[in-house]
């Protein structure tokens, strides 16, 4: 189970219901609390739950700033770096290797 306290706002979730359901009841026995249903939107990440995983990104957010640079009609692309950049694996970090010419 997850907890996270921020100002007056608690956010939880557990892998089984039966957890949340009990916490739940705990916190409400001490303090008035309001179930706001299943998270999708917190300090402007997106979080989606799918039958892969859950998933957070910020596509409203990338939407607003490219709207505010007047660039929100701008063509997008698959890779934000070159696919001929070379990537290696050095002791569980990823290092760029830049075309040099």
């Amino acid at each position: 189970m997850i907890v996270q306290v921020y100002v007056d706002d608690i956010i939880f979730g557990a892998t089984h219901e039966n957890l949340c359901n009990a916490f739940s009841k705990i916190v409400r026995s001490e303090f008035e609390m309001n179930m706001m249903g299943e998270l999708n939107f917190l300090l402007g990440l997106q979080i989606k739950r799918t039958s892969n995983g859950t998933m957070i990104h910020q596509h409203k957010y990338i939407k607003e700033l490219l709207k505010r640079l007047g660039m929100d009609s701008s063509k997008p692309i698959d890779t934000p770096i070159s696919p001929s950049t070379k990537l290696i694996m050095d002791d569980g970090w990823v290092t760029f290797i830049p075309n040099c010419k």
